[in-house]
C-alpha cells in the first residue's frame, strides 16, 4: 500500500498568455519570408521552458534535434545545442519553418482531442502557402492528412513517429522519405 503523499505527479506549468507570446515571438524571429517546407507536429511541449524555436534549450530537444540531422546531416548533438540559435537561422534561410497543430501542450493527445484544431490548422498552413508540407507524428498524419490533402495543400503523404523514445531511426528514415517526395534538396547549408 502506497502511503499518503508518497505519490510523485509531475505538474507541468499552465500555459500563460506570457508562454504563449513568448513561444510566439520566438516563432517569429525564425519565420522565413517564404515557407518552403513548413514542418507540422502535434503541440508544444508541456514543460514551458522548452520550445522548438527557444535557442537555451539544454535537453529533450528531439524534434529540432532530429529534423536538424534530417536537414544538415550528421550532426554533433553538442553542436546543435551550443550553436541552436545559428542552426535556426539556417533553418529560416533555407525556408523552412515549424508549426503546431495545437497551440498549447497536450499529455495524452488523441484524434478526439486533436481532430476539432484540424480546421483551424488548415487555415494556418494554407496562409504560409508553403512549397510542401511535413507532418510529424503520427497523430498528426491521422488528423490533418486528408483535410490538408482535400483543401489542396501540398501535403506529402508520409506518416512518421515522433522521433524521442527510440524512435529517431525510423523519424529519419521518414523523413528522408518526405523530403525526396516533396523535391527538397538535403543537405541543406550549414551555419558558419
Amino acid at each position: 500500500m502506497t502511503k499518503p503523499g508518497s505519490e510523485r505527479r509531475l505538474r507541468w506549468p499552465v500555459h500563460s498568455r506570457t508562454d504563449i507570446e513568448r513561444r510566439e515571438n520566438a516563432a517569429a524571429e525564425y519565420r522565413p519570408g517564404k515557407v518552403r517546407l513548413l514542418l507540422v507536429a502535434e503541440a508544444p511541449p508541456c514543460d514551458t521552458t522548452r520550445y522548438f524555436y527557444f535557442d537555451d534549450v539544454p535537453n529533450h530537444d528531439w524534434l529540432y534535434m532530429y529534423v536538424c540531422r534530417g536537414l544538415f546531416g550528421e550532426v554533433e548533438i553538442a553542436d546543435l545545442r551550443a550553436r541552436k540559435a545559428s542552426y535556426l537561422g539556417a533553418l529560416r534561410e533555407a525556408g523552412v519553418f515549424m508549426i503546431d497543430l495545437a497551440p498549447e501542450g497536450m499529455s495524452n493527445a488523441t484524434p478526439a482531442k486533436l481532430r476539432p484544431l484540424a480546421d483551424g490548422a488548415v487555415g494556418r498552413c494554407a496562409a504560409l502557402k508553403p512549397k510542401a508540407i511535413v507532418l510529424i507524428k503520427s497523430s498528426v498524419y491521422d488528423v490533418l492528412f486528408g483535410a490538408l490533402r482535400d483543401a489542396g495543400l501540398p501535403v506529402v503523404d508520409e506518416r512518421m513517429p515522433f522521433p524521442a523514445s527510440g524512435q529517431q531511426p525510423a523519424f529519419l528514415r521518414a523523413f528522408a522519405d518526405a523530403l525526396e517526395t516533396a523535391g527538397f534538396d538535403v543537405p541543406i547549408r550549414r551555419p558558419k
